[in-house]
This record gives C-alpha cells, sequence and structure tokens, in this order.
C-alpha cells in the first residue's frame, strides 16, 4: 500500500509538472519567437487560457494586508480601492475582450538588432497621410494609445480635414507587452530611440514625425537629439525643461530660486512633490529592478497595487483614476503585463536609463509641445522655449493628466493635428 501511495503521488506530481510545464511553454509562445530577419511578420495576441486561469486563481487567493491607518493615501493605495478594483477583475473582468481590442487592428512583428519588436499599424485612407510613430510609457502600454488611432488616422470623422490625417504606427517598447524582453543590457532610451528609426524606414517612410509621453517623451527627445534622416518634428507631452539651477535645488532640497514667475514656482512645486512623496516607485526601478519583480511577478494583486498606486496620481482625476479611467482599460493594461510577465523587463529600463528625465533636453529640430494640466508638472513655456530650440507649438489645454491619450484621445489626436501642420510635406 505505501509504494502504490509513493506511486499515486509520484505520478500525480509529474502530472502537475507537466501541466505547469504545458502552460509556461504556451505562454513564453505569446512571446514572438526572436528571428534575425528583418522581415515583418502578421501577428495575433492569444493568450492561453490556462494562463488567464492561473490568474484568476491567484486573485481568488490573495492575502490581503492590514487596512491603511490614514483616510488620504499618502500610505498608498487604500485597502478598499484595490479590494474593490480586484474584485471586478476576478468577476466580471474579460481578457478575451482586451485581445479583440488588440486584435481589432493590424499588429505585426520584426527583429531589430536581434530583438522582436512588436507594434501596431494602421494606414489612413486618405492620401499623403503623414507618418507618427507614437511610443507608450511605463506603467502603460500600447493599449493606452488605441482610443487615438481612429481620429488620427480618420480625422474627417472627427472635426479635422483629410489632409490632417496620419499613418499610425505603435510599438510596444522592448521588455514590455508582446515585443522581446532583452536577455542582456543595452536597450536603453538611446538605442530603442535608433530602433524607431530603423522600424519607420523599413515600413517603408522616408520621411515622418515621432511623437511620445512618459517614456515616450525621452524617447522622443533622443531621436530629436540623434536627428535621423527623415525625422520631420516631434511632439511630446512630458517634456524635459527643468534648468540647471532648478534642477540642482531640487536634488539639494532647497528652496525654489526666487527669481522664478508664478508658473515656474509651480512646476518647482510639482516636482518637489515628485521627488519627496511620490518617486519610491522609481527608486526602486532605477536601482533594484529584479529585486521588486520577484514580487511583481508572483502576485497579480501587488503588480495591481503599484500600478493603480501611479493611475490615481498621475490620471486628471483629483486622485481617483476611476473618473478618467474604467476599470476595465486599467485591467487591460495590468493583465497585460501579467499574462507576458513583464514587471522585471519593463521595470529594467529605469535600471538602464538611470537620469533625470525632467532636467533640461537641448533639441534643436522642430518640436512640439501639449502641456496637460494633470501631467507630473505643468512645463513653463519660458523654460521650454530653452530646451526645443525650435518650439513650433505649444498649448495648455484644460483637461487630461500623464496618460493623455488614453484619458482624452480626441483631444490628443487634435492637439498632434495642430502641433504638426506646419511641418506636412
Amino acid at each position: 500500500m505505501k509504494s502504490l501511495k509513493k506511486l499515486s503521488l509520484s505520478l500525480f506530481g509529474t502530472l502537475v509538472l507537466g501541466a505547469f510545464s504545458l502552460w509556461s511553454n504556451a505562454v513564453s509562445a505569446q512571446k514572438p519567437e526572436a528571428k534575425t530577419t528583418e522581415a515583418i511578420r502578421p501577428f495575433r495576441a492569444e493568450i492561453p487560457q490556462a494562463a488567464v486561469t492561473d490568474l484568476k486563481q491567484r486573485i481568488a487567493a490573495t492575502r490581503w494586508p492590514a487596512k491603511e491607518t490614514v483616510s488620504d493615501q499618502s500610505q498608498g493605495v487604500k485597502l478598499a480601492q484595490l479590494q474593490n478594483l480586484v474584485e471586478y477583475w476576478n468577476t466580471d473582468y474579460d481578457w478575451r475582450k482586451a485581445e479583440a481590442k488588440l486584435n481589432a487592428y493590424p499588429q505585426f512583428v520584426t527583429n531589430i538588432d536581434g530583438l522582436d519588436i512588436h507594434f501596431i499599424h494602421v494606414k489612413s485612407k486618405h492620401k499623403n497621410a503623414l507618418p507618427i510613430v507614437i511610443t507608450h510609457g511605463w506603467p502603460g502600454s500600447v493599449f493606452e494609445i488605441l482610443k487615438t488611432i481612429d481620429p488620427l488616422t480618420n480625422p474627417t470623422a472627427y472635426g479635422g480635414k483629410a489632409e490632417d490625417a496620419f499613418d499610425v504606427v505603435i510599438p510596444s517598447m522592448p521588455g514590455y507587452g508582446f515585443s522581446g524582453r532583452p536577455t542582456q543590457t543595452g536597450w536603453d532610451a538611446d538605442h530603442i530611440a535608433k530602433a524607431w528609426d530603423v522600424l519607420m524606414k523599413r515600413l517603408g517612410y522616408k520621411n515622418y514625425v515621432s511623437q511620445g509621453g512618459d517614456w515616450g517623451s525621452v524617447v522622443a527627445d533622443k531621436m530629436a537629439a540623434q536627428k535621423p534622416q527623415g525625422l520631420l518634428a516631434i511632439h511630446v507631452n512630458m517634456p524635459a525643461t527643468v534648468p540647471a539651477d532648478v534642477a540642482k535645488a531640487l536634488q539639494n532640497g532647497e528652496p525654489a530660486p526666487a527669481n522664478l514667475t508664478a508658473k515656474e514656482k509651480a512646476a518647482y512645486n510639482s516636482l518637489n512633490h515628485l521627488y519627496t512623496k511620490g518617486g519610491g516607485y522609481a527608486a526602486m526601478m532605477v536601482t533594484r529592478p529584479q529585486t521588486l519583480g520577484y514580487g511583481l511577478s508572483d502576485s497579480p494583486v501587488g503588480l495591481a497595487a503599484f500600478f493603480l498606486d501611479k493611475f490615481n496620481e498621475w490620471t486628471y482625476s483629483g486622485g481617483n483614476a476611476e473618473k478618467s479611467l474604467t476599470k476595465e482599460e486599467m485591467l487591460d493594461d495590468i493583465s497585460l503585463y501579467w499574462l507576458t510577465n513583464t514587471a522585471v523587463s519593463s521595470a529594467q529600463l529605469y535600471w538602464e536609463n538611470n537620469a533625470n528625465n525632467f532636467n533640461a533636453v537641448d533639441i534643436s529640430i522642430p518640436a512640439a509641445i501639449t502641456v496637460f494640466p494633470g501631467e507630473i508638472y505643468q512645463a513653463p513655456k519660458s523654460w521650454a522655449e530653452k530646451s526645443y530650440h525650435n518650439l513650433i507649438y505649444f498649448n495648455e489645454v484644460d483637461k487630461g493628466g500623464h496618460f493623455a491619450s488614453w484619458e482624452e484621445p480626441q483631444l490628443f489626436a487634435k492637439e498632434l493635428r495642430a502641433a504638426f501642420k506646419s511641418v506636412r510635406k
């Protein structure tokens, strides 16, 4: 009987390990297989059901911490809010609807410098559409840009003109979503900027523009600094404008310089809040992305809390992200990170790019800026003009936050039409 019991346990263990192996292999299969050719291959998002089932089981087995001891969010995401979101995730949320949103658009994969890059590519029906590459940030993804595709490619349906149309290219950054995960160091913002130029030219575009928010702004700035042939202009909604003296005061915890205007002082105060009370997430990723990643890769609720903290703080919502984004929209993004197991690989970009992304850049090609009221800081035009020396467009709008394309897609598209009007051939 003991031998039979041992055999049964052994067989059970083998079956469990075998099933887990099949699930792991299936999930890995969703990450595009690395190729060394320049071919552009069609792609569809198709996460195995085993991975979705595992996600639900992990959510149901969550061990919750005690409630916060304050009435505000000074200790982080409040327990009640997160539990409400997670309950929806476990009972009502459907990942297959998220996949359908992605698969409604043409998706592709191509290999650049040994890494597979996933991207969405939608061409306008209008003639002479302006090609644009739009780069997402963290904790965002291509999901945050989807709602802008139709307003950009089909402007006549949204108050624009046929000559305002864009051909839209939306890549997943290396280590994010369905793009490959780097296995070696070196995929920093400079490398990504060069890769995007390769991508646009591989798609047959001789001339194009670049846009970005968050890390996308950093990539667009790097592209502008590199000045690849054919890059006509950039647009950013998280510009890098902070002058050296202000940056020094922020770094040293000193009072704002006395000569600042009201808008410059407000920008200083916003950045000071980020550096003193809101930057813990970045400090961990800049210094210890791997250590942080074990928890984020093992606990979907831990991942959701980490992201919800930033959604609350960075949307134009007064601290409640659900006033700007739906539960489904936030969970599309969080689920993508979970199901592609990219919590660590996405965080490694912070380690690769250990720099202050708000400090002034030195950009000479045509550049455009839109300032959204819920952005981490509202860049003053006086600072912007000193960083972007050929500022062809600057506008302050009255709604939208850090995730501008996600929160206000039609306003965002309208801004891009205006921003790039002068560079169209």
